[in-house]
């Protein structure tokens, strides 16, 4: 449903636009207001059912939970073809407000190159930028191999400005920036303590290159799986860095990380298309946190039928997570699971098993179901 407006009314339609039912999985539902002038609105939420070995209170029986894992509500806007910019949130850990994760303008300086300015994704590796609800299997927030809870932001976010673009047809993309840096998570309580920084105030340095040598990939923020719409070959490396970006109470370091991905997807394998990823990461803390600094290792391999049941397909995969610290406090992650894809991204219900290993504890296992759907 389109409406005309004014610039006049422009309050107006930003007030109707919030109780218009959503239209699209990205866009929701949208108004105009003039050529190339829109607000589109729209919301996502992951609730899920766990069932986790010995975390009842009695500690030997399994925890019965249900939880709101997310909650979010999308807006974006578009002043000229050239200017746009949006607005999404996410529910507090408390599940009793919401907190803003983006915040951003882009503005288009040529065709295939925009600044982006505000709070959003800094350039890192494709799990990072896909984010818990465009990943395999959907949820990957786990933090065990993409680390991006330290000196990573608001959920992986960051305050800062940034170059985007493509080259090559679109297959090349290429992204550089600067941010504030050593900042704690606001969703989810901080993994590490913060404390008092010392020495120069230095910028966090971000970027992220990828080349897919098979179909194009489209737009900044990624997709870790595409569920078989797409031949897929493409490999990425990112890299950032701080000055004095690591801070305990007691010291101060340098901070960076480096990380390289591999996505492969190939329809018509079989009966359906067979998708295979891996990443691999480097944390360097300058020893002020030991915890978060060493080497890690993710991959997964899914495999989704073409052939509908129902509503939707299926889709089987396994996927395993490493992160061996300084520590020697190593963490260590199994899933296996099965997706119902309904409608992509917008609705799919999953259950899966997972095992995680910590050294020096016992293995935790857990059987979890979860929905999500995005209007």
């Amino acid at each position: 449903m389109t409406f005309e407006f004014k610039r006049s009314q422009l309050l107006t339609a930003i007030a109707a636009a919030v109780m218009l039912p959503a239209m699209s999985a990205h866009a929701g539902g949208t108004i105009t207001f003039g050529e190339d002038k829109s607000i589109s609105v729209g919301f996502g939420m992951r609730g899920s059912f766990s069932s986790v070995e010995n975390a009842a209170p009695n500690k030997t029986s399994s925890s019965q939970d249900f939880n709101l894992d997310s909650a979010r509500i999308y807006l974006s806007g578009s002043l000229n073809k050239n200017i746009k910019g949006m607005l999404n949130t996410e529910k507090d850990i408390a599940g009793e407000g919401f907190q803003v994760i983006d915040a951003n303008v882009q503005i288009a300086v040529a065709p295939e190159v925009a600044i982006w300015a505000g709070r959003f994704v800094s350039p890192s590796d494709r799990a990072n930028m896909a984010g818990p609800y465009y990943s395999l299997g959907g949820g990957y927030w786990s933090g065990i191999a993409s680390r991006y809870g330290y000196n990573g932001g608001y959920i992986g976010r960051d305050d800062g400005v940034a170059v985007v673009g493509s080259a090559m047809d679109g297959k090349f993309a290429y992204s550089f920036g600067a941010f504030e840096g050593a900042t704690a998570f606001k969703i989810a309580p901080p993994p590490l303590p913060v404390g008092t920084r010392t020495g120069s105030d230095g910028l966090m340095y971000a970027g992220r290159l990828q080349y897919d040598f098979w179909d194009a990939e489209p737009g900044y923020y990624g997709t870790g799986n595409y569920l078989g719409s797409k031949d897929i070959l493409a490999i990425g490396i990112a890299g950032r860095t701080q000055k004095n970006g690591a801070f305990s109470a007691i010291a101060t370091g340098d901070y960076s990380s480096y990380s390289i991905d591999f996505l492969l997807e190939k329809k018509g394998v079989g009966p359906g298309a067979l998708s295979i990823e891996a990443a691999g990461y480097d944390y360097d803390t300058s020893d002020v946190f030991l915890s978060e600094q060493g080497t890690a290792y993710s991959a997964g391999v899914g495999y989704i039928f073409d052939q509908k049941v129902g509503w939707g397909q299926f889709q089987p995969y396994v996927r395993y997570q490493k992160f061996s610290p300084d520590n020697d406090i190593d963490t260590k992650k199994y899933d296996l699971g099965v997706n119902y894809v309904i409608d992509g991204y917008n609705a799919q219900l999953s259950g899966f098993y997972s095992n995680t290993d910590v050294t020096g504890a016992s293995d935790v296992d857990a059987f979890t179901v979860a929905l999500q759907v995005q209007f």
